[in-house]
């Protein structure tokens, strides 16, 4: 459109762009855009103007954030001329999301005290987020509390399910479900599959494995199949295997099987996805020789896997190890270890000017679902 109309995109156009780069996870394609958008709109005049906007600098700190670029996302926001509240939230949030725990609470902190950014409901589900994210029950409390009693705020759906998700995983169900009774809206199906989850993951038992299972079948939602997996993890983890084929039976009878899921990596702008166990890429066998070396290298260590991790596979724990060898997201990181001078699909010359400047590690990004 630029090129044969002549016509500038203005930041309603380039936040469209950004934001479709970043649903599809496409750092590569996210950088060059941000580059094109410092050399067509970084000029003086309206260009200068557009390229300094708040909304467009808001899209590629999301961007980089979805795109696991935190460095490039903190870049951006560090930079901003100017930061609404939007700036903020994305920047605890993406610093949250990747384990920047410390940091997403620092930020939280310099906002409100340094800043004096008054905070709103989305910045306490950011901050709700990066407690939940590094197990900091006593920090969400206070947050929560925070939030209803200092800033007025009324807590939605998502603030309860940050609370009912880290007390739940911290052990703390009987709070969690306290938590729930006290709520002002009716729980949806995602607060009672994270109840489901600890109960799976915390051995709470059957019984109230199977109530919390219930409710969120009481719940209209999409994602049935999702809490029939749940409590065939349960019934797995308690050696109950002929419950865990009646729960796949009604799966099948009802119509309802589980996607599988998938890792994905992205290296010079190609996308490599993988299920469990996947042989379908064309280089298969350097993959797998690869893993044979690294399994052998972490034995050689003392290193030893989680059996426990792969509750829903029956049989001997050499059939629970291929099981967790053969992880999608493991076979993933084998291709980042793995490659070499042909793994690439360009060479240094075919790259654009933009992606040779970035280190290598900002050039691949891995993608669990």
């Amino acid at each position: 459109m630029q090129r044969d109309a002549g016509l500038a995109p203005d930041s309603y156009m380039v936040h469209s762009v950004l934001t479709a780069c970043a649903g599809a996870g496409s750092l590569l394609l996210g950088v060059y855009t941000h580059a094109l958008l410092l050399r067509e709109l970084g000029g003086d005049g309206d260009g200068k103007a557009v390229s300094r906007d708040v909304l467009i600098n808001n899209s590629l700190v999301d961007l980089y954030g979805k795109c696991r670029a935190v460095d490039l996302a903190r870049q951006v926001f560090d930079r901003m001329p100017k930061r609404d509240i939007t700036s903020w939230n994305l920047m605890i949030l993406t610093l949250a999301n990747h384990g920047c725990v410390r940091e997403s609470v620092d930020l939280f902190d310099r906002m409100t005290r340094v800043e004096s950014v008054v905070p709103n409901a989305t910045t306490f589900v950011a901050i709700l987020s990066a407690c939940n994210h590094g197990g900091m029950v006593e920090e969400d409390r206070r947050y929560f509390e925070r939030m209803v009693s200092e800033y007025g705020i009324r807590p939605r759906i998502e603030h309860y399910g940050c609370m009912v998700d880290i007390l739940a995983r911290a052990g703390f169900i009987e709070e969690a479900l306290d938590v729930v009774s006290g709520m002002n809206c009716r729980p949806d199906a995602i607060i009672w599959r994270s109840l489901l989850d600890a109960c799976c993951k915390q051995n709470a038992g059957s019984e109230l494995s199977e109530a919390m299972a219930k409710m969120a079948l009481d719940v209209p939602d999409d994602a049935v199949s999702g809490v029939y997996v749940l409590l065939s993890r349960v019934y797995a983890s308690a050696q109950r295997w002929n419950d865990v084929g009646m729960v796949l039976r009604l799966m099948s009878e009802e119509g309802l099987k589980k996607e599988p899921g998938f890792s994905s990596i992205e290296m010079d702008g190609l996308v490599h996805q993988f299920v469990a166990g996947d042989t379908s890429h064309p280089r298969s066998e350097d993959i797998y020789m690869k893993l044979d070396e690294i399994d052998q290298r972490l034995a050689s260590s003392g290193y030893k896997p989680d059996l426990s991790e792969a509750r829903m596979v029956a049989g001997m724990d050499h059939t629970k190890r291929a099981a967790l060898r053969l992880h999608s997201e493991r076979l993933s990181h084998i291709v980042w270890l793995a490659q070499g001078d042909s793994w690439g699909t360009h060479s240094d010359s075919e790259e654009p000017e933009s992606m040779q400047r970035l280190p290598h590690y900002q050039q691949a990004h891995i993608r669990a679902v």
